[in-house]
């Protein structure tokens, strides 16, 4: 489009007799030229973009009118003069692409009649483009034939060319094809003349961009621009200096306030955008909203907890205790039992030892109530910490609005929120210095880059070079009055935030003691979410622990009944074996009868 632009320039703008390529005719032909490949690229574009087909339609249609002008452009004979060889070889390109595009557009106008369910204008339309293609591949073979023959053209085109042809070829084919298979044994619709339907309007998307040969965008930068007198040259670095002495005095004055007021807010610790954090309490943070979500697609989780944590300690804990509780007092009975042998044997020599399988058990049984000791407080630490935990764990598996009022907010008077707004608002008074204090200082340096005054110095006397400065730099007057208000606007300023953030000092305290507890709450919910899965984990090792230790307590258990009864069974035999040792009582004789009383 820029060519066009350019090309149409020449044409509208310059005689024609300059030379043979600045003719009408020439100029036209590149113009259309031009224009028709911008509509082949919008054309391209659409066909991507998958546009209505007769969208489509149009756009093609209107390449082909393009490269019609630029054909009639090719047929004139002081063209075709100027042009010489490459004339004919030019004209059957153009005619070629003029048969292609209008195939391309008939092709979707059958798409569009496939659309609209018109079988039979489908068919002529495909019909059509399959001719209309077909004269475009004679032309591309034929200028195939033309470009072997002149050495001076590029090689390679012509098989591009031929790439394309056969591509589209299959795609109109196939369409063609089986258009005419359904209509003949399914539609039956009758196939209209071609010259019976509506052309095909071209729907122009382009134009020739207008070009200006004197902007510097266009033409690029003056090629004379440097060629001005050694004075002149002179005069303008003296001129520079000026400018950047200028530049230096506001610069320190900015700096010195910059200074002044950064260390002023360094030393308040006033941050505009944390000075007022009440948002944050109108809605839950993400990380809470994050664990509320993964606990409501999980509701039983509390119940899977308690329940875990019950069966370790009220089931198989239970059962853990009372097996070894039952073997502890079986060694005790069988202790107390081998005393009393003892004191009932007396002076007899000691019996030999009981059985060994005791001694294990009792060795086995201490060890187990050892682990379950240590288990029995690992439990209760446990427990403790669901505990904890639970409430929290209950309060996030709720509705949102419990876990909003559970947080806490903070609770200001009117005062306090008048004394907020008003250091908000001087808060914003400083920022707004600062924003346009960099702004003018922005609009000074630029001003001063783009300050070139050397066409003026060229034409200026050197006696008057000191007045121009002078009249030159008062263009930066206006600039340097509103940085002087900007710079002493500073004081006022900072006087009042002094003041604002005296009020401020207690709504201060108030709100970070709420903030902390906020922080704090919010932590400690987010904490009780992720103790859960190891408080499973745990439970789930305890459980394991002691269905283990329950299977072996109870082994050791059905020992020690074995055991003890052993035990006692040996003691019987000792107590038989000593009791026949010893000697038989002595008789005794026998005491004389009672003499009844005589009765009175």
């Amino acid at each position: 489009q820029c060519a066009a632009g350019a090309f149409t320039y020449l044409r509208d703008h310059f005689p024609h007799s300059y030379s043979v390529d600045m003719s009408h005719q020439i100029l036209s032909l590149n113009i259309n030229l031009m224009l028709g490949q911008a509509q082949e690229c919008l054309l391209e574009k659409s066909m991507l973009d998958n546009r209505k087909s007769f969208l489509v339609a149009r756009i093609s249609a209107q390449v082909v009118d393009y490269y019609k002008e630029a054909c009639r452009a090719l047929e004139n004979s002081e063209t075709a003069s100027l042009l010489g060889k490459i004339q004919k070889d030019w004209k059957k390109l153009v005619q070629m692409k003029i048969y292609y595009f209008a195939a391309v557009a008939h092709l979707h106008m059958g798409k569009q009649a496939e659309e609209q369910q018109k079988f039979g204008e489908r068919v002529i339309y495909f019909q059509s483009a399959l001719d209309k293609l077909n004269e475009a591949i004679k032309l591309a073979k034929a200028r195939a034939l033309r470009q072997r023959s002149l050495l001076s053209l590029p090689q390679g085109q012509p098989e591009t060319v031929q790439e394309a042809l056969r591509f589209t070829m299959d795609v109109i084919g196939g369409k063609y094809n089986s258009a005419k298979k359904d209509n003949d044994f399914i539609y039956h619709e009758a196939v209209p003349a071609l010259d019976t339907l509506q052309s095909v309007k071209g729907a122009p998307l382009v134009k020739a961009l207008p070009v200006n040969p004197t902007d510097p965008a266009v033409t690029g930068p003056d090629i004379f621009a440097k060629l001005v007198p050694m004075a002149a040259h002179e005069a303008s670095s003296l001129y520079s200096e000026e400018k950047a002495k200028l530049l230096r005095d506001v610069m320190a004055k900015i700096e010195a306030k910059n200074e002044v007021l950064d260390q002023f807010m360094d030393s308040m610790q006033l941050d505009p955008e944390t000075v007022d954090n009440l948002d944050m309490y109108n809605h839950i943070p993400p990380v809470l909203m994050e664990k509320c979500a993964a606990l409501s697609v999980r509701p039983d989780t509390v119940r899977s907890l308690v329940q875990s944590m019950q069966a370790v300690l009220s089931g198989v804990f239970t059962d853990v205790e009372a097996s070894l509780k039952e073997i502890r007092d079986l060694l005790e009975e069988d202790e107390a039992q081998e005393r009393k042998l003892q004191e009932l044997l007396g002076r007899v020599p000691p019996a030999p030892g009981s059985p060994p399988g005791l001694a294990d058990v009792s060795k086995e049984c201490s060890k187990y109530l050892e682990l379950h000791e240590k288990a029995s407080f690992t439990n209760t630490e446990l427990h403790r910490a669901m505990n904890l935990h639970l409430g929290n764990l209950r309060l996030l598996g709720g509705p949102l609005e419990q876990v909003r009022a559970a947080l806490p907010t903070p609770s200001l008077s009117e005062d306090d929120k008048q004394v907020l707004q008003n250091l908000k608002r001087i808060l914003a008074k400083v920022q707004e210095m600062r924003d346009q204090r960099m702004s003018l200082e922005q609009q000074l340096r630029e001003m001063i880059q783009k300050d070139d005054i050397t066409t003026s110095l060229v034409t200026t006397d050197r006696s008057e070079m000191k007045k121009l400065f002078e009249e030159q730099l008062k263009k930066y007057d206006q600039l340097k009055v509103y940085l002087e208000q900007n710079l002493a606007a500073q004081e006022n300023v900072l006087k009042a935030l002094t003041d604002a953030n005296v009020k401020y000092a207690a709504v201060r305290k108030a709100l970070a003691e709420v903030e902390h507890k906020w922080n704090t709450t919010v932590q400690t919910l987010v904490a009780s979410y992720e103790a859960y899965e190891d408080l499973m984990k745990k439970s789930q090792e305890g459980k394991d622990f002691y269905t283990d230790l329950e299977g072996k307590a109870a082994k050791l258990l059905e020992r020690a009944r074995a055991a003890c009864q052993a035990s006692e069974a040996h003691r019987q035999q000792l107590l038989e074996r000593e009791l026949k040792k010893q000697p038989p009582p002595r008789p005794t004789a026998p005491k004389p009868p009672l003499q009844k009383k005589p009765l009175d």
